[in-house]
């Protein structure tokens, strides 16, 4: 029976890795079968090639895997992978015929898992063990003992050679530091040649910084009765005393200097490797690596939101700038307040826009100023402060619009903020909801993904945008559970708000009854909140607000868009285009298409994609139209569809989509409702402001058995028990005619 890595559990079977952290480590595959890899698992690979449906990745000789696009968190061509270079997918699985469905994998460094195991058939064992000798001897004697007795070739002995004079080196530094000698850390590079003494030499660098680090540390734990001062004083004895500090945003153009920052840790988290401490202070955010040995937390004593300094020099892996540490102490006293006081400074400065101006003028717009300023602050904070954030906006025309927009407006923002190439994609994340309520079903996920993120990799909980949606009473279960982990909630919508609701969330945007603008999309909303946000990209966002109407688009978002170079026919091909990709796979963010579609885009893609919009609509409004019965009560003309036998309910378009249409084309005259009725639920469209709410209390009455209740008051759904489908029907309709 072997032990977890990460936990230290037993593991049964003799593997090293336990069941809940099967996805926190990466594989090295040194088997000769599909058959024998692990679905889920987390694999190292080499590029192939490519092919017009994704890219083919090497998991061993002769065990290659397909990445299909569809896998991509991005555009095929935009990959940069060039064949042989390593990459790290995820096993989705393996087929009867040996085909491998390979997976996106976010992490694309051994430093970002939390270990690093070599799979060899069904065997698991560390890099730096021999598989079979490591199930007999899995401790350090048996490893020193394997060692004596290995003949090894010329570079072994090199090794040892080296490994021993480093040990000298190190035995001679702590005795000059012991005498008063030097108090600089120094670091040389050696002058053999050869991969494998540069590796050992730089290894015992890095032990001997780890253990002066060490040294400090155990010193601040001995004097914590001390005053601050003498605190201060003690940390500055380990770091470098000829450097000055230089802020994180500069640190690009620094790679291979030796430099000192000061900062806050955002986060920590273990690798196989090193420990990676995320930096950050007024001017950016950066990673930090600190090594002990492979796996083992450097500095236990920091965490998150301490004050720190590093000494350490600058490095590129992969693109990405990293500071490799030398010496890490915290700052206690005035110099720890210091940091936290110009972090604080610096975050209130920037974080607060300097005004809102609405697009296009809108004077409804305008007169939510203060709440539109609260959110964009929030938003601007979150990332400053290194704290993920969450889009939630319903998967519609409009939805998309509204969350596309933040989404311009942050991502530039977090490139700036962060040097990680990948951090857009780790702090800012869209999701769409299928139904514009942010019930429990959606707040169970996002605390289920918050809390595993916050566990697994140390992150922050993040700020929640809600937009348009979780403003109804109907979304007060999934705010109230958000609400028990102290998460921030921002609500922005274009309707009006219940006033349950504004007191359940921290910041809501949200027109008051009185003096209500009818015509005010969330989309145009929150088109001028990101301008707000990033006032960099409002000449991008100029054309959204039109995008987000279906009918009767106000004549200044008209202007605004063909000011912006979009006439009446190219917003209403973006707005179909949208319209269609928001159905397929609606639970996915879709980022770099819909971005294509609404920024990108020479007019091609949009124009297909809404021809197959309309090719589709018109094919089911037909046989809709078909269908319809129409009645009249008490003065009002129903039309009501059954829409489980006459439509195709798991097709392009969905039901209120449908009835949206099906209402614009035939309501004619002020007293016209049009209802769609199915299994337990059903949506209803009138010409006159008819309460959904309303309707629902008044069937429940009318049919006390059916258990009516409003489900979704944006899209006029309601819900009840199936066995009582005729009893409801009958109820609403009259219900209906009652309010008119």
């Amino acid at each position: 029976m072997g032990s977890c890595i990460i936990c230290g559990v037993d593991v049964d079977g003799g593997g090293r890795i336990c069941d809940p952290h099967q996805e926190d480590v990466v594989f090295d595959f040194r088997g000769n079968s599909p058959k024998q890899l692990v679905p889920n698992r987390f694999y190292r690979g080499v590029v192939d090639g490519y092919a017009e449906f994704g890219v083919f990745v090497d998991l061993a000789p002769g065990v290659t895997g397909l990445l299909h696009r569809s896998e991509l968190d991005r555009r095929l061509d935009s990959l940069d992978w060039e064949p042989g270079d390593e990459v790290f997918v995820q096993v989705k699985g393996v087929r009867d015929n040996g085909n491998i469905d390979l997976a996106w994998s976010i992490r694309q460094a051994d430093r970002e898992f939390r270990g690093v195991l070599v799979q060899d058939g069904d065997t698991e064992f560390l890099p730096d063990e021999d598989g079979e000798e490591a199930d007999e001897a899995p401790d350090a004697e048996a490893d020193a003992e394997r060692d004596d007795s290995d003949t090894g070739d010329d570079s072994d002995a090199i090794d040892d050679e080296l490994a021993t004079e480093s040990d000298d080196e190190l035995a001679t530094e702590s005795d000059d530091e012991q005498a008063g000698v030097g108090d600089d850390i120094v670091s040389e590079e050696p002058t053999e040649a050869g991969d494998a003494d540069e590796a050992v030499s730089a290894d015992a660098e890095v032990d001997a910084d780890d253990a002066a680090v060490d040294d400090v540390d155990a010193d601040n734990g001995d004097e914590t009765a001390d005053a601050d001062d003498a605190d201060d004083e003690t940390a500055e004895d380990d770091l470098a005393d000829d450097r000055e500090r230089v802020g994180i945003g500069t640190l690009s153009d620094a790679v291979g200097d030796a430099v000192r920052i000061d900062g806050e840790v955002v986060s920590v988290r273990q690798t196989g490797g090193p420990t990676v401490f995320e930096v950050r202070d007024e001017t950016g955010v950066v990673d930090v690596a600190a090594f002990v040995e492979p796996g083992v937390r450097a500095h236990p004593d920091v965490e998150v939101g301490d004050a720190v300094r590093i000494d350490g020099e600058v490095e590129s892996h992969r693109g990405d700038v990293q500071v490799e540490s030398e010496a890490l102490v915290l700052l206690a006293g005035e110099e720890g307040k210091a940091v936290r006081r110009r972090l604080a400074e610096a975050l209130t400065a920037e974080a607060r826009p300097e005004g809102l101006q609405p697009l296009a003028g809108d004077e409804a717009v305008a007169e939510l100023a203060d709440g539109l300023l609260d959110a964009a602050e929030a938003v601007r904070r979150a990332v400053l402060e290194s704290r993920p954030i969450v889009v939630r906006h319903p998967a519609t025309a409009d939805g998309y619009v509204a969350g596309a927009a933040v989404e311009r407006a942050v991502l530039p923002l977090i490139r700036e903020e962060h040097a990680k190439s990948d951090a857009e994609y780790h702090y800012f994340t869209r999701r769409p909801l299928d139904d514009p309520v942010y019930g429990m079903d959606a707040a169970t996920n996002d605390a289920t993904r918050m809390l595993q993120d916050r566990d697994r990799h140390d992150e922050q909980l993040p700020l929640f945008l809600l937009v348009g949606t979780g403003s109804t009473v109907e979304s007060a279960d999934g705010i109230d559970l958000l609400s028990v982990y102290g998460v921030d909630a921002v609500v922005v919508d274009a309707e009006v708000a219940d006033p349950e609701t504004r007191e359940a969330v921290d910041t809501l945007v949200s027109p008051q009854i009185d003096g209500v603008d009818a015509d005010l999309s969330t989309g145009a909303l929150v088109a001028s909140l990101a301008s707000a946000v990033n006032d960099e990209v409002r000449d991008d966002l100029r054309h959204l607000p039109a995008v987000s109407y279906w009918a009767e688009t106000p004549e200044r978002y008209v202007e605004l868009a063909r000011d912006a170079g979009y006439d009446a026919e190219r917003v209403a091909e973006l707005r179909e285009a949208v319209a269609l990709e928001a159905y397929y796979q609606s639970y996915q963010d879709k980022r770099e298409l819909v971005a294509d579609l609404l920024f990108e885009d020479s007019g091609n893609l949009a124009a297909h994609v809404s021809e197959q919009f309309r090719e589709k609509l018109e094919t089911e409004v037909k046989t809709a139209t078909e269908n319809v019965v129409t009645e009249a009560v008490d003065g009002v003309e129903f039309a009501v569809l059954d829409t489980d036998g006459y439509t195709h309910r798991y097709d392009f378009p969905p039901t209120p989509l449908l009835l949206d249409d099906l209402h614009r084309r035939n309501a004619n005259g002020e007293a016209y409702a049009t209802v769609g009725i199915g299994t337990d639920e059903l949506h209803i469209r009138t010409t006159a402001d008819v309460s959904v709410r309303g309707v629902a209390e008044r069937a429940a009455e009318l049919a006390p058995n059916a258990d009516v209740s409003t489900a979704g008051l944006r899209e006029g759904k309601i819900e009840f028990l199936s066995g009582e489908r005729d009893a409801v029907e009958d109820a609403v309709v009259a219900a209906v005619a009652e309010s008119f």
